[in-house]
């Protein structure tokens, strides 16, 4: 059970940050031949996700407060939503984020990688909640714990790609496709695994 949680935090969170390789990756050129340019970064990002992760927890904690447990699993309609709306603007052409303009004219300072991460991170919040709900509290200890282990590979793999161009190019290419497809069966299985609807 504990290895397939982890194995089910590793497929979200690399359904959630891939378009932050991208992002990450133009920060490494940007500060290409400065000392500590790393360091800053990865600073930057765990600050960043710290925050996307203490929203979620919030967020799931008062649901959990306030909300009677039948209601829980009809909150898979939010990743649901949110994949099905990526789907929409990757189809009508509109769901090319620019990653240049999110870091355009920002130095390389820790404090612009974490506002950078943590205004990256509304659909992050969006779908960790639903599936904090249903996990309970134990297993969203372990998927936080994943989640900061996976960070600093994150940032390595910016580190790579940022070299490497071409990867870049793969990436950003099939990121729109494979996120709706990844948050639209996250929010089946949530409903369906809670039972909403009698399912």
């Amino acid at each position: 059970m504990i290895l397939s949680s982890a194995l089910q935090a590793i497929g979200l969170f690399m359904a959630t940050n891939i378009d932050d390789i991208i992002v990450l990756s133009l920060f490494f050129a940007r500060g290409a031949g400065q000392r500590g340019t790393t360091a800053r970064i990865l600073a930057g990002q765990y600050l960043g996700f710290a925050g996307i992760l203490g929203a979620a927890v919030l967020v799931t904690l008062g649901a959990e407060a306030f909300l009677p447990p039948e209601v829980i699993p009809y909150f898979g309609f939010i990743p649901l939503a949110l994949g099905l709306w990526a789907a929409w603007e990757a189809w009508r052409g509109g769901g090319d984020d620019d990653d240049d303009a999110k870091v355009a004219g920002k130095n390389v300072a820790v404090w612009t990688v974490a506002g950078v991460t943590f205004a990256n991170g509304g659909d992050n919040i969006g779908v960790y909640v639903p599936v904090f709900l249903s996990v309970g509290p134990a297993a969203t200890v372990a998927y936080c714990i994943v989640f900061l282990v996976l960070v600093a590979v994150l940032v390595l793999l910016a580190k790579f790609v940022a070299t490497r161009p071409p990867i870049a190019e793969v990436l950003e290419r099939w990121e729109h496709i494979l996120f709706p497809i990844v948050l639209i069966g996250l929010g089946i299985a949530i409903l369906v695994g809670g039972g909403a609807f009698g399912l």
